[in-house]
């Protein structure tokens, strides 16, 4: 029986996409439904790191088990790097992503397209449960530009206002299996299966 990994997310869209990303790692994936674990971890923080960090540590105590946890948010330049670490609370914590988008046009008003520029940036870090208390992280990150119009349907989050160039698509736009290989989280999780395979 393999080992269970804890993902440590309610946000359903979050363990599909995680699902899919570890999927053949040494590991049975679980959420904190599947274990009846019900937590709230504040994010506190201003990094990313520090965020994520604080996630892994308290879901790997409360349940005993390994634990993967993640922060991420999109950088725009010409906002000096906003909304960043606090992408979901961006305008209010309950405003919808469409009112979102509008937020940020109305702030990129007069920007010329290719001065759009933004990221999308994912920290995933493990963490052992105690007496263990080991812990290690890696990075994700993928480039683009901010659109005028959000476009398509898939996705989820800032996936409809973030274009990638050289593609010419939103992430929104991508197929899943597409998005997963060139997304932020994508990157992230590839890095991250490569330390699972080695765990001991």
């Amino acid at each position: 029986m393999p080992q269970p990994l804890l993902l440590a997310t309610g946000n359903r869209h979050k363990l599909i996409e995680m699902r899919a990303l570890l999927g053949d790692i040494p590991f049975e994936l679980v959420s904190p439904h599947d274990i009846g674990l019900n937590l709230t971890v504040e994010e506190p923080f201003h990094t990313y790191l520090e965020n994520a960090t604080q996630k892994a540590r308290a879901y790997a105590a409360a349940s005993g088990l390994l634990s993967l946890a993640d922060d991420s948010g999109l950088e725009i330049d010409a906002m000096n790097g906003e909304p960043g670490v606090f992408s979901k609370q961006f305008g209010g914590e309950d405003m919808p992503y469409p009112e979102r988008f509008a937020l940020i046009e109305k702030r990129l008003a007069g920007v010329p397209q290719e001065q759009r520029t933004a990221r999308y940036r994912c920290i995933l870090v493990l963490a052992a449960p105690p007496p263990d208390d080991r812990l290690t992280h890696v990075e994700g990150v993928v480039e683009g530009l901010i659109t005028a119009q959000p476009r398509g349907e898939n996705g989820f989050g800032y996936d409809p206002i973030f274009l990638l160039p050289e593609r010419g698509v939103t992430m929104a736009e991508l197929t899943p299996a597409e998005k997963d290989a060139v997304s932020h989280r994508g990157r992230a999780a590839r890095k991250m299966a490569e330390v699972l395979r080695a765990w001991k």
